[in-house]
């Protein structure tokens, strides 16, 4: 009788997974890969990836070696309420990306840059994964908006400090580059939403008419 519940598997059972699940996820995007697929790939049961790396995200995070896990990081980062949660973010972020063990997670960055793959990969974990979660947590009117520029500007921020090493960004201690972006940050979380300047054009949410505007 075949046992049921966790097996060891070899010792090169995971270093498999992990290759597998960098294909999948690379070919696929994040969102297009699937445990089963990266299972069937690796040659192991389903039940043996999630029992060495827990969920997609966390198997996401172990091949591509993302020096966090955002299931575990944002609900920590909530916990001192909104106030202040800017800096918070602001200063996991340069604290999980100034180690020298974050140079993998830089290089996706980078690859990411230039390579519509690695984009849409890179793009899709940080949008379900980390902005969803986000959102889904703040609490406040378009916090899905809100989110998704805290993301841009730290997209932004990584590729000037740690891709392209623009100085004297990329050397400034982390007190400066908090004191100097962290309120732009929280501005993004809780600040009011600007009103649109009068006159300005509006695209509906969700739907295009596919016609243009009819002429005077």
């Amino acid at each position: 009788m075949a046992r049921s519940g966790r097996r060891p598997g070899p010792s090169g059972t995971r270093e498999a997974i992990l290759r597998a699940a960098r294909r999948a996820f690379h070919v696929h995007g994040y969102d297009g890969a699937t445990i089963r697929g990266i299972a069937a790939a690796a040659g192991v049961d389903p039940a043996l990836v999630h029992h060495f790396y827990g969920s997609k995200e966390q198997l996401f995070a172990a091949a591509m070696e993302v020096p966090f896990t955002p299931s575990e990081v944002i609900p920590a980062l909530l916990e001192g309420g909104a106030a202040g949660l800017g800096e918070r973010i602001l200063r996991f972020f340069l604290a999980a990306n100034d180690r020298p063990e974050a140079g993998p997670f830089v290089a996706l960055i980078r690859s990411a840059s230039s390579n519509e793959r690695a984009a849409a990969m890179l793009r899709g974990f940080i949008v379900r994964e980390v902005i969803g979660r986000l959102a889904g947590a703040l609490g406040l009117p378009h916090a899905e908006l809100r989110a998704s520029l805290v993301g841009s500007q730290l997209a932004g921020l990584a590729m000037a400090r740690y891709v392209l090493r623009v100085e004297p960004l990329a050397s400034a201690d982390p007190d400066t580059v908090v004191a100097w972006v962290a309120p732009t940050l929280q501005r993004y979380l809780t600040g009011e939403l600007p009103r649109p300047a009068p006159g300005a054009r509006t695209r509906r949410s969700g739907r295009t008419t596919g016609r243009r505007a009819s002429r005077p």
